[in-house]
């Protein structure tokens, strides 16, 4: 009589594994890249994201071998491949085509992305109104956070009722695909991809899936019809695009539309752009009845800017590729509790606290105990290191209580040990600033500059150097007593 032993665990182990039956292990999703990684953790690796990790199920199979399959189209040398397809079209907004560099592209997916009420509704309804206009196809809005009749008010307000373009107030994204099929639009924006829900797909409108699903499903059928397609989306707290990071790589080109409720001045910011500059900037004044494009923002950041006022200086800033005056300006004043504030507003925060304590390890100010307020003028903001020479000069100015030569441009990055470093696009500034009159440059010491007509141009190594240039004699003399109390 024989008898069968149960196979050993090893045996059973190896069984298993030749057999596939082992479980898949558990992975684990992130809800705001899509990343997945095969064990939980309180960051996600890819996007930084604390608390985001979900548990997805098995993870994905591992591809241990290929067959090749059919293709879509034979591979060709690459000067024989046509581009007359990619040829952008204007929209009929002229800020708007400067920032996608030319116009609307058939076939491209742009994500426009802002704060609520910046003014990205309106844009779109001009821009749309625009290309019914002139571009001989129709135009579809779909809109999912209002309805057809608020938009059409809009509409009324803004003159933009053109027969060729056509509204549908829709949330799912199988009825967006029948308008497509009805009207076959040039031209389609999605007002919001937030909104809009696939039938099919799990999860929540607005969620990770969702909006991944949507943003896939509308990006191939744009490209299948050749039909431009602009989705508008939200934004976090934090002022990045809300949903998964992936949406951001699906499309062709990634605009920021930004402005502060209380100014008029918007500002488009080109982030990805897949057939132009990708920091390109257009600017728009809100007006009652829409946004105006400005050719030449200027106006806007010098108007009424007035001279001989203490704490005062103007710079030029390269947005992109546009050179911007701007002015900058500081009050320096006794603190009136026991801590001393620094108020700041268009200026970054960081480099604004490294230039004042420049300012009182080089220059002598004493501003410990006073308040330091700056900002910029017109809501434009300053991130670049070019704005540390004229926020130097303009706390100085206050806190000496001396008013800078009035026709002073003044632009350049400010090192710890108070040197000058030179910065992009030099004479691009300086052309700019002789266009609008100023008559006086004060740019880092480096590889010698072209002067345009009528400006004079000092280059100069730091900031001691940029005191002693801007008020002559003056300053001098107050620089030296400084060092003279130093040295004892």
């Amino acid at each position: 009589m024989s008898t069968t032993l149960p196979p050993s665990s090893s045996s059973r182990s190896t069984a298993g594994r030749s057999a596939g039956s082992r479980p898949p292990r558990a992975a684990f999703r992130c809800t705001e890249c899509g990343a997945t990684v095969p064990k939980w953790a309180g960051r996600c690796p890819q996007c930084q994201a604390w608390g985001s990790l979900t548990e997805s199920g098995g993870g994905p199979a591992l591809l241990r071998r290929v067959t090749p399959g059919p293709v879509t189209g034979g591979a060709r040398p690459i000067a024989e491949v046509g581009a007359d397809t990619v040829r952008s079209r204007p929209s009929g907004l002229a800020e708007f085509d400067r920032v996608l560099g030319g116009g609307l592209v058939p076939g491209s997916v742009v994500l426009l992305a802002g704060e609520p009420g910046v003014g990205k509704s309106t844009l779109l309804l001009s821009a749309a109104a625009a290309w019914a206009a002139t571009q001989g196809t129709p135009a579809l809005i779909v809109t999912g956070e209002e309805s057809a009749a608020q938009v059409r008010l809009r509409a009324d307000r803004l003159g933009a009722l053109q027969p060729q373009l056509y509204l549908a107030a829709e949330t799912e994204l199988s009825a967006v695909l029948s308008h497509v099929e009805q009207v076959d639009p040039g031209l389609l924006v999605l007002d919001s991809v937030q909104t809009v829900a696939a039938a099919e797909v799990d999860g929540g409108t607005g969620g990770v899936t969702q909006v991944r699903a949507v943003a896939a499903a509308l990006s191939a059928v744009a490209k299948e019809r050749g039909m431009a397609c602009v989705l508008v989306g939200h934004v976090t707290k934090d002022g990045a695009i809300a949903g998964p990071r992936v949406l951001e790589h699906l499309v062709d080109v990634v605009l920021h539309f930004e402005g502060d409720r209380s100014s008029t001045l918007r500002m488009i910011r080109g982030v990805k752009n897949r057939f132009g500059p990708a920091d390109e900037v257009g600017c728009f004044r809100m007006e009652a009845d829409g946004l105006v494009g400005l050719a030449d923002p200027s106006e806007v950041f010098l108007s009424g800017r007035r001279t001989g006022l203490p704490g005062t200086c103007a710079t030029v800033t390269l947005q992109g590729r546009r050179a911007l005056p701007v002015e900058v300006q500081a009050l320096v004043g006794a603190a009136a509790g026991e801590g001393a504030r620094r108020t700041l507003s268009g200026l970054d925060g960081a480099r604004s606290a490294m230039v004042l304590a420049v300012l009182g390890r080089w220059a002598g100010l004493a501003l410990a105990g006073k308040e330091v307020l700056a900002a910029t003028v017109g809501g434009m903001r300053l991130t670049e290191p070019s704005a540390d020479l004229p926020l130097a000069l303009a706390v100085w100015s206050s806190d000496r209580d001396t008013a800078l030569p009035p026709g002073l441009v003044a632009l350049g990055e400010i090192g710890l040990s108070g040197e000058l470093r030179p910065v992009t696009g030099v004479q691009r500034r300086l052309a700019e600033a002789a266009r609008l009159g100023f008559d006086h440059a004060m740019v880092p010491a480096g590889p010698a500059v072209e002067r345009p007509a009528g400006m004079r141009v000092d280059q100069v190594a730091d900031l001691d150097g940029a005191l002693r240039c801007m008020l002559g004699p003056e300053a001098a003399a107050w620089l030296d007593r400084r060092a003279r109390r130093a040295a004892q």
